[in-house]
């Protein structure tokens, strides 16, 4: 079977190299990341996915999906991309409190639907990122310290597996298969949408406040008290910025509070005795809104991330973080974990639990003059953190030459390995980070 074949076996856009607009088609989201693959197909609808499957699997080829092209590894040479953008279809049944989602469906329209309803998904920070890539990767979610982890709320999943045969898979219908996939990546089966449970929403509370970078150490010690005693209603983020030149540095938290704006207001009070605020856009905002708090980009852009757990935030790990220099850094993000993160799903998945309190998220360029100086202060920095770093990290935050190793326990892991040997012996599917290696 020639690649000649593969324009005629499915119905949507084929593209090979040298193709006009196959560039731009094979290029994830984080600009600078390459990515060599033989062709890509835009997948019309889920029997284009069992065609394309059935295709691969009969002439030795390997299909890696990507719906949006977050979290691409680089590790794709020679593979058939498969995108998914328009199986885009949202459908909201308020009482059931279930979403059923097409693989290309991203948070932001997910989010808009539910919340006519006064509900909620386990959304992340970003709008622009799929659904289903978020849930695979586990999904570390804005509510997850009241709610888990994203793949948590998966009910079901249609798939079609490695034979190219369309099939819906939950907790009873094949529980090893359902495990894998909360949270263990997508290297098992191509998704083709997802059923998630919603969660009612009596009232939210959120917005940024943000400080000169001055305040950076009194930002980071309110953080610390703030979090040591927060509900699981409320989640909040550190942030310290550096804008492009000339604008100054900056110091943020991140906040959402699930419930009224008083009891927030409350909770929050150690940040509001550090004067010098140059602005504060905490209210009681909609569910639609989530995606505007943190201000991430939704087009491509060249991306160089780092992320570590952390165990605590010690006097060491605080003057590290709140002192130390950032700089060409754009962010230094904490995250405050804990709550339900840290306790075991009771359905099941590979994505969790997440006993660390506290999440590194470092953000750098990847540009030619800025890359070597971002991984260079990426990697000062948590050095600098001594023991506080965990040394293993969330599936989701990967970055390009890391290995899924680095995010499971051991003993979960080889069960991955297993699932894939038994599910796909062929190595038909590759994910973003394949738990093969």
């Amino acid at each position: 079977m020639s690649y000649a074949d593969l324009g005629r076996a499915v119905t949507g856009r084929v593209l090979f190299p040298g193709d006009a607009g196959f560039a731009e088609a094979a290029a994830p989201w984080a600009v600078g990341v390459r990515q060599p693959v033989a062709a890509v197909v835009d997948a019309e609808d889920e029997a284009d996915v069992a065609a394309l499957v059935r295709y691969a699997r009969a002439a030795g080829l390997t299909v890696t999906a990507q719906p949006s092209g977050h979290g691409a590894s680089g590790d794709a040479e020679g593979v058939i991309l498969l995108r998914t953008a328009r199986l885009d279809r949202v459908e909201v049944d308020p009482a059931r409190r279930i979403a059923r989602v097409g693989a290309g469906a991203r948070w932001g329209p997910v989010l808009a639907e539910a919340g006519r309803h006064g509900l909620t998904g386990l959304a992340g920070s970003s709008p622009a990122v799929s659904v289903t890539g978020f849930v695979l990767g586990g999904g570390v979610p804005w509510f997850g310290r009241r709610y888990g982890l994203a793949a948590g709320s998966v009910r079901a999943f249609d798939v079609v597996d490695a034979s190219g045969e369309p099939v819906r898979v939950t907790a009873g219908s094949d529980p090893d298969l359902f495990w894998a996939l909360r949270g263990g990546g997508g290297d098992f089966a191509v998704v083709t949408s997802v059923e998630l449970d919603l969660h009612p929403i009596a009232g939210l509370y959120g917005g940024r406040v943000v400080w000169p970078g001055d305040r950076a150490p009194a930002v980071f010690e309110a953080f610390r008290e703030v979090t040591a005693v927060a509900p699981r209603s409320l989640s909040v983020w550190v942030n310290r910025l550096r804008p492009p030149a000339p604008a100054p540095p900056l110091v943020a938290v991140d906040v959402t509070h699930l419930g009224d704006a008083g009891r927030a207001r409350a909770l929050l009070a150690p940040f509001d005795r550090i004067g010098g605020v140059l602005s504060d856009s905490r209210r009681p905002i909609g569910v639609a809104g989530l995606g505007a708090i943190a201000g991430e980009p939704v087009e491509p852009s060249p991306m160089l991330a780092r992320a570590e757990l952390l165990t605590g935030l010690d006097d060491r790990a605080l003057a590290a973080l709140g002192g130390g220099e950032t700089a060409p850094l754009l962010n230094v993000q904490v995250r405050h974990l804990g709550g339900a993160l840290a306790e075991p799903d009771p359905v099941g998945g590979a994505g969790g639990p997440l006993a660390e309190p506290y999440l590194l998220y470092l953000l750098g360029l990847r540009l030619p003059r800025q890359a070597g100086e971002a991984r260079a202060r990426q990697a000062a920095l948590v050095a600098a953190l001594g023991g506080a770093v965990a040394g293993r990290k969330p599936y989701t935050f990967l970055a390009p030459g890391e290995d899924a190793a680095q995010a499971f326990p051991a003993e979960t892991l080889a069960r991955l390995r297993e699932i894939k040997k038994a599910r796909d012996p062929q190595r038909v599917f590759r994910a973003n980070f394949p738990v093969l290696g």
